[in-house]
């Protein structure tokens, strides 16, 4: 009885650690090392096509780099303000890039059905990888870098992102060119 107890209290503890760590980083946008621009951002994933698609393509524009999944709650409720936003600021050089964390077939499906009208790539367990070396310290989905025009990561959201916080990163970003 006594061991049950302190397996659940140790538990709690882990859980309740995860929840702060989480809670707060979550709101954190620290301003990256230059080396955290390079490397990681050099990257070539495929599409739903399997045409592979380097990052680099979109150099110079403002990228906002989604890892999301189709099981993923959360990552489909932010994705229709997503594909508005893609609408609103393409021709202001802004450009959002899905990477799923999954097989092609259900993004596939999803797709089919949602219209997304940025580019989804398909990522697997390399995207995990990917994502972690880019700031996803607790390894979760949805998770976001945005990247400014040259190159940089100017802000990180694990978990859902907002039109608001997402409209607070890019004007700025979109001024200063």
């Amino acid at each position: 009885m006594n061991r049950k107890i302190l397996v659940f209290c140790l538990v709690a503890l882990i859980a309740a650690a995860a929840g702060i760590a989480f809670y707060g980083y979550r709101e954190q946008a620290p301003a990256p090392a230059t080396s955290e621009s390079g490397p990681e951002l050099n990257f070539t994933l495929p599409d739903l096509q399997d045409v592979p698609q380097p990052i680099a393509q979109w150099r110079g524009k403002i990228l906002l780099i989604n890892f999301w999944a189709t099981w993923c709650p959360p990552c489909l409720k932010e994705i229709p303000e997503f594909v508005k936003l893609q609408a609103e600021y393409q021709d202001r050089g802004v450009q959002f890039v899905g990477i799923a964390l999954e097989d092609k077939q259900p993004v596939q499906d999803y797709q089919s059905r949602m219209k997304v009208n940025y580019p989804l790539l398909i990522g697997g367990e390399d995207a995990a990888i990917l994502a972690q070396r880019l700031g996803n310290v607790i390894n979760t989905v949805p998770f976001t870098v945005i990247v400014d025009q040259q190159g940089k990561i100017v802000h990180r959201q694990l978990g859902e992102l907002s039109r608001e916080k997402i409209l607070e990163v890019v004007e700025p970003l979109l001024k200063a060119n």
